[in-house]
């Protein structure tokens, strides 16, 4: 049975990849301050321990106290806006506190890394889909210190001897099709989260942040993934790197692109109304347009997603939405 320690798995993502792992027999333990998490979303058979990455000592007692496989790190701020707003934060989370956290794994012979980055490192892309190989360009401080972290663990690999997998996530949508956990957040900043909160009633309207970008409609254009299949990619790479596979970075998407407006437009198919929105100014640090070309994760395993479909993802996230409600 193999044994995984996982930071931030109260979280959105990293619920649902505990979730995963149990599912499939895996032993886990999880390390969350519960500062976004919530305790409800993490399965009972994983083992939750209430402290903050950054507290050495107890990071160092928990690694020696079992016999960790693979560790996985999620924990960390993710909205953009904020990292506008509060910089010097967002460095301190997403960038001191994780490289302390990773030392200390290090230090302790954890030398197995699954890392959540962001697309929002590659900025405003050139190209119409963008693989691993494009140059990076951090438009917010979210982006610039997930980007600081990955060029750690790339730097580091050889002097401490460790493999990592860094996985940079698109657009992550939907909810556990058994609905056991979802998106909780106090300040919703997700497109597909608001929009589910309009849908049921929870929220008045839908702000789109600008409609006069440089795209067919205006609106931004995003790669949406459905959260499961996230999940699924993790395991995939825990399962690579446990199997003494090499390191590697990866991009998690599904290579189409939706505007805001053809995410509305879907949504409203679904409902078979349409949703209270309006067109609010753009949000500072976004980008016009970043849709992911995933075939270096697809060939290097021979993957295919089960959720792949606009219209799941949207249902997923409105049922979720409804059993919250």
């Amino acid at each position: 049975m193999k044994n995984i320690l996982i930071t931030g798995g109260a979280g959105y993502i990293g619920s649902h990849v505990c979730h995963l792992l149990i599912d499939k027999g895996y032993k886990v333990t999880c390390i969350d301050s519960l500062i976004t998490g919530n305790k409800k979303l993490i399965p009972k058979e994983v083992e939750l321990n209430i402290f903050d990455i950054d507290e050495k000592q107890k990071v160092s007692n928990l690694i020696k106290s079992k016999n960790f496989d693979l560790v996985m790190h999620f924990a960390g701020l993710i909205r953009v806006d904020e990292s506008v707003q509060q910089p010097e934060r967002y460095r301190e989370f997403n960038f001191f506190k994780a490289k302390n956290f990773f030392e200390t794994c290090f230090e302790n012979n954890l030398n197995k890394v699954i890392f959540s980055s962001t697309a929002a490192v590659y900025g405003n892309p050139k190209n119409a889909r963008v693989t691993e190989k494009d140059r990076t360009n951090p438009l917010n401080p979210y982006a610039s210190s997930k980007l600081e972290l990955e060029n750690f663990l790339k730097e580091k690999s050889n002097y401490y001897n460790f493999k990592y997998v860094i996985l940079r996530y698109f657009n992550v949508a939907g909810a556990d099709y058994k609905l056991r956990t979802g998106l909780i957040s106090k300040v919703s900043t997700h497109l597909i989260k608001i929009a589910s909160e309009v849908a049921v009633g929870k929220r008045q309207k839908l702000i789109i942040n600008g409609d006069d970008y440089d795209t067919p409609d205006g609106s931004t254009i995003r790669d949406f993934i459905h959260v499961s299949d996230l999940a699924d990619i993790h395991l995939i790479a825990a399962n690579h790197l446990i199997s003494n596979g090499n390191s590697e970075l990866f991009n998690c998407g599904y290579g189409i692109g939706y505007s805001v407006k053809e995410i509305v437009q879907n949504l409203n198919n679904i409902l078979g109304k349409e949703i209270n929105f309006e067109i609010g100014k753009r949000r500072e640090g976004d980008s016009k347009m970043i849709v992911s070309d995933v075939s270096k994760f697809k060939k290097f395993f021979k993957w295919e997603p089960k959720s792949n479909d606009i219209k799941k993802i949207l249902e997923s996230a409105i049922n979720w939405e409804k059993k919250l409600n």
